[in-house]
């Protein structure tokens, strides 16, 4: 069994910002394969299904990003699982817009969702997808650039980047299933 774990912050105000990329592809994860994220608990919305022949838990967080550890050490205590079996889907603003990247293990790069996981679980040694998001002109702008909207002329695009990411954790699947 894997984890699939998409970060973002709950709530409507945040629904429709950057930082919630990763919800955005685990819930379009959700959707292809027909997996209900109806169950509450856990400080998540998950739910449980298969992916190209594997159980995968998909869960999102209802901790706000900078408190998602809380939510990520009592899932995969509950499910029995170890990190080694986490794949966590979030934004990333040293990317741009439209780029996914892969990442095996490391630091945290300034995003907070990934520090409070590596703070709460004592190890940076999980699979992550990055989504690109871009980076604001002036530094002084981060918290309110992740916390807006993409802006019109990005949205067309946007459809693409989640269906990019989306293919990006069905081949990481597959590379940890090897693993």
């Amino acid at each position: 069994m894997f984890l699939i774990l998409g970060l973002g912050n709950p709530g409507p105000r945040y629904e429709l910002t950057r930082h919630n990329a990763g919800f955005w592809v685990a819930d379009n994860l959700a959707e292809k394969y027909n997996i209900r994220l109806d169950k509450h608990k856990h400080f998540s919305l998950y739910g449980q299904g298969e992916i190209a022949g594997q159980e995968v838990v998909i869960a999102k967080p209802m901790t706000y990003m900078n408190e998602s550890g809380k939510a990520v050490k009592t899932l995969l205590s509950a499910f029995g699982l170890l990190p080694d079996k986490m794949l966590v889907v979030h934004d990333d603003i040293d990317l741009p817009l439209g780029k996914i990247k892969k990442k095996i293990k490391g630091g945290d790069g300034g995003q907070r969702g990934i520090r409070s996981t590596i703070q709460s679980l004592r190890t940076g040694e999980f699979y992550r997808v990055r989504v690109g998001i871009g980076r604001p002109d002036d530094k002084e702008d981060i918290v309110d650039y992740v916390l807006s909207p993409f802006d019109a002329e990005d949205s067309g695009l946007l459809n693409d980047v989640i269906e990019q990411a989306v293919q990006t954790v069905e081949e990481a699947l597959k590379e940890l299933d090897r693993s």
